[in-house]
């Protein structure tokens, strides 16, 4: 294993794997594409200047992301001046920057040292009519003049499609036929207004693979509209596409696109191993902070992995269940990642048991029957507020404390719910 894999305990086979896969499955290898530094640049917060896109490059980097995307340099002079700087840090990611398909854009592309081209068209009728007024014999023709002119610099070159599943699939299948004979690294999909469902993504990634050159990879890029990019991304993946495009906490264009911790949290369950030997999952957190910070946003509650109630439990039956084993409840392992397992108990749901763990990881020795009792005085004060851990541990520990004196008299004083506490109930009058 790698010096960067993240240490894991007893996962070497997933239970939840596919039993059955496909036979052109890539879910145990494929790529990121980290499009924070291009699509996140779309975020309606964003604004990156020199040096935070060089912060941000390391930091993907060094996580371990096989390539960093980063906006157009025909989309301003700082954007070009960006790309030549990212471009020059030398890190381990290949550089590429996304553009259009014209060869203006391509000249000033091929001049800033990336790695590589992703170069892009719309081909849906809206884009055709309303974006660019391409017809397809053109798009055809303006595709081959670009994609040549980046193989002759000795560049890496994908050719997407943009508005993918919105686009005729006789027209789609010629086009990418097309650039396939001209040798492209790769052919992009592209939802790209995040209409597309796992079983759309799953018949055109298949139909495309059966179509092209098995040397020919195939990228995807999901927009989440309609909240499907992270199971259409899997679903890409399932079907044969070799890169997925994400972008840190998904931010981009409206809703963003497939965020990075997603399909980590995603494909590690199918191939823990495999995940945790590419990326340094306990940086995620860090990472996810990163933009959080950059673009004035919160890591959202249930974010994957990262939100503060990932690996939160309340009630009784499941704090009880994951005290005993935390595979109960839990998919994934906090401690891979770098996060922590919290079991909550101030409040109504409680249960004795974690009650119980609370009162060990204090050093506190009380019998059952006195956590029990202790547990109701919880949930008779969490019906009208829940209580905070300090609340909690300052419970347990002056019922010890009057426990260790003897002081019984203190304990039923300790146990009495004031009556202030009890919620009135209010009766409709008629």
């Amino acid at each position: 294993m790698p010096p960067h894999a993240s240490p894991i305990a007893n996962v070497s086979h997933s239970p939840y794997a596919p039993k059955y896969t496909d036979s052109l499955s890539r879910l145990t290898n494929w790529s990121i594409i980290e499009s924070t530094l291009r699509e996140g640049e779309q975020f309606a917060n964003a604004f990156f200047d020199t040096a935070k896109k060089i912060e941000i490059a390391k930091a993907l980097d060094d996580f371990g992301v096989e390539y960093i995307e980063l906006t157009s340099p025909a989309a301003s002079e700082q954007s070009r001046l960006d790309c030549i700087a990212i471009a020059n840090l030398g890190l381990k990611a290949k550089i590429l920057t996304h553009v259009r398909c014209h060869m203006d854009d391509a000249r000033i592309a091929c001049e800033t040292g990336v790695d590589g081209l992703d170069v892009v068209i719309g081909t849906s009728s809206y884009l055709r009519e309303f974006s660019h007024g391409k017809d397809m014999d053109r798009i055809i023709k303006d595709a081959t003049e670009v994609i040549n002119y980046v193989k002759s610099r000795g560049l890496e070159v994908r050719f997407s499609s943009e508005d993918s599943f919105r686009s005729d699939l006789v027209d789609l299948l010629n086009l990418y036929k097309a650039v396939d004979q001209l040798g492209v690294n790769r052919v992009g999909i592209a939802d790209t207004v995040g209409c597309a469902n796992p079983r759309q993504v799953y018949d055109l990634v298949k139909t495309l693979r059966s179509v092209l050159k098995p040397t020919t990879d195939i990228e995807c890029h999901f927009h989440n509209d309609t909240g499907c990019a992270t199971a259409n991304a899997y679903a890409a993946l399932e079907a044969g596409a070799t890169h997925i495009d994400t972008s840190v906490l998904g931010i981009g264009e409206r809703n963003g696109i497939t965020p990075i911790g997603n399909l980590i949290a995603r494909m590690f369950t199918v191939d823990p191993d495999y995940v945790a030997s590419k990326y340094k999952l306990h940086q995620l957190r860090d990472l996810e902070n990163l933009i959080a910070d950059a673009v004035e946003i919160q890591v959202p509650f249930n974010n994957c992995i990262t939100g503060y109630c990932a690996f939160t439990h309340k009630a009784g039956i499941h704090a009880k269940a994951i005290l005993n084993n935390p595979a109960t409840y839990e998919i994934l392992k906090p401690e891979v990642f770098g996060m922590t397992r919290y079991v909550s108990i101030g409040h109504r749901l409680t249960g004795w048991n974690a009650v119980k763990n609370r009162a060990e990881q204090l050093g506190l020795a009380l019998s059952d029957d006195d956590l029990k009792a202790i547990t109701g005085k919880i949930k008779a004060l969490a019906d009208i507020k829940n209580q905070s851990m300090e609340d909690v541990d300052g419970l347990l520990r002056n019922f010890h404390a009057y426990k260790v004196a003897g002081d019984h008299s203190a304990i039923q004083q300790l146990l009495v719910v004031p009556e202030e506490t009890v919620a009135p109930v209010e009766v409709a009058v008629n």
